[in-house]
């Protein structure tokens, strides 16, 4: 897919997916080693984003397992369409039952959820599984057959190997620990929160119409509240959506009754807000 590293910041940023060194470097090495990317970080540092801009790039399709605690085998793999099931049962009821279940157990009435839908076909595919650490630890058992092989197992038709791999991303924003089973078969990628030259760079794209000024402002503003012992720190997401409100409330410049007036949008948390109102110095930013 990439021919260089340099060509995977080049084609990212082409998207509007702005890549550190050490981004384009592991992309590059996911797509040309065939494993699976874990991209770790905390929420609104472009995770997600960074499997939309390379199936994007790749003009493939994103498949994506979001993952929650309770999603199992059934959400993840596939499932079996047990009333289509019963209809044909109850339509075939003169035939035995070895002719029945041979037919009821056929592809005809598989349905296949993300993980197994990634591996089928040859047209190009990105997996993404979304919040890796949400879902339960058996839930990754699931992931580790088609992660070392790319196939899936269903007992009733068999092996299904993938004929064209996916380019997989799994995120992860620690919430627990990660199985090392898991992690030794992924390239890892930490995204923090870039640094001020970077976080400019993307609100420029981002929010074109924002004087570079007020851009200069709104990052050093953020930076300021990162460095509070706060509850939820603002993150990239959240600091693009305050270029855009500030550029919605004709704010020509940051003055003190704007930043308080508009701190809902960058925190999140009732007691963020009042630390930061009371702590946040304009003038010594």
């Amino acid at each position: 897919m990439f021919t260089s590293v340099a060509d995977v910041s080049a084609r990212l940023a082409e998207t509007g997916y702005l890549a550190s060194p050490a981004v384009a470097t592991t992309v590059f090495l996911a797509d040309r080693l065939g494993k699976p990317l874990l991209v770790e970080g905390p929420a609104g540092v472009g995770k997600t984003e960074l499997a939309k801009a390379v199936a994007e790039i790749a003009g493939a399709e994103l498949i994506r397992l979001q993952c929650y605690e309770g999603v199992d085998e059934s959400r993840a793999l596939y499932e079996w369409n047990h009333a289509k099931q019963l209809l044909r049962i109850s339509a075939g009821r003169d035939e035995t039952w070895d002719a029945t279940r041979s037919d009821i157990f056929s592809e005809e009435f598989l349905l296949p959820r993300p993980l197994l839908t990634a591996i089928r076909g040859d047209d190009p595919k990105v997996l993404l599984i979304d919040e890796t650490d949400k879902a339960d630890v058996e839930v990754e058992g699931l992931l580790l057959e088609v992660l070392s092989d790319f196939q899936v197992t269903v007992p009733e038709l068999g092996t299904i190997t993938a004929t064209r791999r996916p380019f997989v991303v799994l995120t992860s924003n620690a919430s627990r620990e990660l199985s090392e089973a898991l992690r030794r078969r992924c390239l890892f990628l930490h995204i923090g929160f870039p640094d001020a030259e970077l976080e400019r760079s993307i609100v420029r794209l981002k929010v074109p119409e924002l004087d570079a000024a007020l851009a200069e402002s709104v990052v050093r503003v953020v930076g300021a509240l990162r460095a509070m012992d706060l509850r939820k720190v603002p993150s990239v997401s959240e600091t693009i959506d305050w270029a855009r409100t500030l550029l919605t409330l004709g704010a020509d410049t940051l003055d003190e009754t704007v930043v308080r007036d508009s701190l809902g949008v960058l925190l999140k948390h009732q007691e963020d807000i009042l630390k930061a109102s009371t702590k946040l110095d304009l003038d010594a930013i």
